[in-house]
């Protein structure tokens, strides 16, 4: 049975990019760059007429931005989302947080190289996210900002000693499985890297997350990070 190739839109405003990005996309006998498009109001037309499986977004661009375009495309409340990953030069703070809450599928910096690239496209088809782990530690340890705590403080969770189950706005507990995957997923593991940590198949890991993701009402994997972050159940590494 012949698998259908990723259908893939490219929204950049540099010529030279878009060629390279294609180039690199195009020899893989699984991807098929089906559009271009230099700024993001054309690329929101044009995502939404072709309907692809994945959009490359740069952040700055005429018209609509690639934050904007993430949010538009994957954000909440949106009815069919599009996985979007945003792929920049610029790794600074406030983009990655944005990106984060408007729906991103993952975070790539331009100088990466095609490898990360395409493996960012396939975790993206596979409901992975990829983002580079010294970026997601140091950047998303600014997403775990001081709010008000709905119980009591406690002490930081570990893998080896599982804290009470948490929950996220009206879901369900976590189990302590789903609590040891959200703290690895927030270092930036991928499924593969969880399951052998966790002795258990990439596949029951998959389940996790979506299960996860269905109790704290995030969009996909980065969201858990983003949300693992902020209520402290993952906390910085030394």
């Amino acid at each position: 049975m012949t698998n259908t190739p990723t259908r893939i839109v490219l929204a950049d405003d540099q010529d030279d990019i878009r060629s390279g990005f294609r180039l690199v996309l195009d020899s893989q006998p699984d991807m098929s760059v089906i559009g271009e498009a230099a700024d993001g109001t054309g690329a929101l037309e044009l995502a939404r007429r072709l309907r692809p499986d994945v959009v490359l977004a740069d952040i700055r661009m005429p018209g609509i931005d690639g934050l904007e375009l993430t949010r538009l495309l994957a954000g909440p409340g949106v009815a069919h989302p599009t996985r979007v990953i945003v792929v920049t030069t610029f790794d600074l703070d406030d983009y990655v947080h944005t990106a984060l809450r408007n729906g991103a599928s993952g975070f790539l910096l331009k100088r990466s190289g095609p490898t990360l690239l395409i493996e960012g496209v396939r975790a993206a088809m596979a409901g992975d996210a990829l983002i580079s782990p010294q970026i997601t530690v140091r950047l998303l340890r600014r997403l775990n900002t001081p709010s008000p705590p709905p119980q009591p403080p406690r002490s930081a969770p570990s893998l080896s000693a599982p804290p009470s189950p948490v929950t996220g706005p009206g879901a369900d507990p976590l189990t302590h499985r789903e609590q040891d995957i959200v703290r690895l997923v927030a270092r930036g593991w991928t499924n593969a890297q969880i399951a052998d940590e966790l002795f258990i198949s990439p596949g029951t890991v998959k389940t996790h997350i979506a299960n996860v993701q269905n109790k704290l009402g995030t969009a996909n994997r980065v969201g858990i990070a983003a949300w693992a972050w902020r209520t402290g159940t993952a906390v910085p590494e030394p």
